[in-house]
């Protein structure tokens, strides 16, 4: 495929945006909120049991010989990402009101993406194996670490003052039922379902997206009967555009330099770059339902939506440039994000 027919909005997104307009619209009921309560929260623990049951145990293991390559990834994932999140607290309140700026912050909490991570590898001739290993390992213990470092941020006053987080007994305990629980019965399940599930790969991806797409509904349509969007302004919406870009491309750029200085070659410079920039929307959405409460949901994920959109587009046109290199490139001759 062409690299400018990557450049192309995926059919998910899309989706995902449709579905805000159509909550915008025509939002759940207040009556039928209850129901819709429930489905979300049973297609929520499907999600998480289908990760568990498609994630071989032998994926953890092999290539774990290349720790530094993974500890690398992992770092920039969930500490040198919560840094810049937490550095951005400058933005509040003057250009980012205080539910805007959790929902940046929250983003940088979030795990790496795993499919999209392992297709810009494979795209830009990079350490493939590196990236199915770490982008999975990267899931697996955001599903423990993104509500870990919620908390620790509520408890340190990082994130507070509107009233919207929901950090208690009873929420561990909807993050075991709904996460932690399905993911572990689903892989207890695999040599059960694990075939299965495999060779329904293409069909069970609509599971996954509709799973999704019902918790956006879901976020959206309570933000609307409580007349949320009148928190948010256009220019706003551009402001997290603008700052989604200068993200993607600072992390980009520290990435691609930061494994040159340690030593690593240019396969795994380009594992590093692309697992080690990415958010998850798939599991940022459904843990965002379970950890924070109130109507401010809905803006609380925007810039997790907003970012995700963004890494695609310029990872995809970046997985593109790569790919168009010789075969014999030095790594001295690739500039990274082209910023020398």
């Amino acid at each position: 495929m062409h690299p400018l027919q990557k450049l192309r909005i995926d059919g998910f997104i899309l989706a995902i945006l449709a579905t805000v307009v159509i909550a915008s619209v025509f939002p759940a009921s207040a009556s039928f909120a209850p129901s819709l309560d429930h489905i979300v929260t049973a297609a929520i623990a499907l999600l998480f049991f289908l990760y568990g049951a498609r994630m071989h145990p032998q994926e953890a293991i092999r290539g774990l010989q290349h720790w530094r390559l993974h500890l690398l990834i992992l770092a920039f994932t969930f500490v040198c990402f919560p840094v810049v999140g937490i550095a951005l607290r400058v933005l509040q309140p003057h250009v980012l009101n205080s539910d805007l700026y959790t929902g940046v912050l929250y983003l940088t909490l979030v795990p790496s993406t795993v499919q999209s991570s392992i297709a810009f590898t494979s795209i830009a001739r990079g350490n493939v194996a590196g990236a199915i290993v770490s982008a999975s390992t990267s899931n697996l213990l955001g599903v423990f670490l993104t509500p870990l470092l919620v908390i620790a941020m509520t408890s340190t006053g990082v994130i507070g003052g509107s009233g919207n987080i929901s950090i208690s007994g009873q929420s561990m305990v909807d993050i075991c039922l709904q996460i932690l629980a399905p993911f572990i019965v689903g892989q207890l399940a695999r040599p059960l379902v694990g075939s299965w599930i495999e060779g329904h790969k293409a069909k069970l991806k609509y599971v996954d997206r509709g799973s999704i797409v019902l918790v956006v509904y879901a976020a959206f349509s309570k933000g609307v009967r409580d007349g949320i969007w009148h928190a948010v302004d256009p220019e706003q919406i551009a402001v997290l555009i603008v700052l989604s870009i200068l993200l993607v491309v600072a992390m980009l750029w520290l990435t691609w330099h930061v494994a040159a200085r340690l030593g690593f070659d240019r396969g795994d410079r380009i594992t590093v770059q692309f697992c080690g920039t990415k958010k998850s929307l798939a599991s940022g959405l459904p843990m965002a339902a379970v950890l924070f409460a109130g109507p401010q949901v809905s803006i609380i994920v925007l810039p997790l939506m907003v970012f995700h959109q963004v890494q695609l587009m310029m990872c995809s046109w970046l997985a593109g440039r790569y790919a168009a290199e010789p075969e014999d490139v030095k790594v001295s001759e690739i500039g990274g994000t082209g910023i020398k």
